[in-house]
């Protein structure tokens, strides 16, 4: 069963509060004041991820598609308990994963946290192979804007609870990026799982249903 050291809204809240900024950026394209707008229009054409500026605007996701250990499920919102900690997926349906609702969408700018159980009392559940990706593998979030969010995988860590690098984890990093969390290391029946597998993975493209 999954066990995510706390995600205090402290800790959560700091990724959202960039994206704030992201109309700066924008001031750039109007720089140019000339009377023939239409010409620049050709030049934009290209796709989003060709322009280096890639970033996608909030919206809720939908789907959770990772190629390369065959996953496809559907995805959740997820709180926070009273403690402040992130909740997780019913155990009741091991194929489902959770996205931090508060906290950016996937695409948007700022760390999107997906959660899934790596296995629950009746067997095996949807992150089970999650520490099997690899650099380069792709991870695809269905938004309900009918856009696919496209990520690359950066790295796999595994980290022990007492170690867990939250900052690295839950941060802000000034572009859209995606963590991929469950538990790992060894099982104790009292104790739980002694540490948590993170995928860390960045924005490449984006796909118009």
């Amino acid at each position: 069963m999954i066990d995510l050291p706390p995600l205090t809204v402290r800790s959560a809240e700091p990724a959202r509060k960039p994206a704030a900024r992201v109309p700066a950026p924008s001031r750039t394209p109007q720089a140019p004041r000339s009377p023939r707008p239409a010409a620049p229009s050709p030049a934009a054409t290209p796709p989003e991820a060709a322009r280096g500026a890639l970033e996608l605007p909030p919206s809720p996701a939908r789907q959770l598609a990772i190629p390369a250990i065959m996953i496809e499920s559907p995805v959740m919102g997820l709180g926070l308990d009273g403690k402040g900690r992130l909740t997780a997926p019913p155990v009741d349906n091991p194929r489902l994963v959770g996205w931090y609702e508060k906290g950016p969408a996937p695409g948007e700018k700022g760390t999107a946290l997906v959660v899934g159980h790596r296995d629950t009392k009746t067997g095996p559940a949807v992150f089970l192979n999650l520490n099997a990706l690899k650099p380069g593998d792709k991870v695809n979030i269905a938004r309900a804007d009918r856009r696919t969010a496209v990520f690359t995988v950066d790295k796999v860590r595994t980290y022990k609870k007492e170690a867990f690098p939250d900052a690295e984890v839950y941060g802000h990093t000034g572009r859209p990026e995606l963590r991929l969390l469950t538990c790992g290391g060894s099982f104790d029946k009292k104790t739980g799982y002694s540490a948590n597998v993170v995928v860390f993975a960045h924005l490449t493209d984006v796909r118009q249903v």
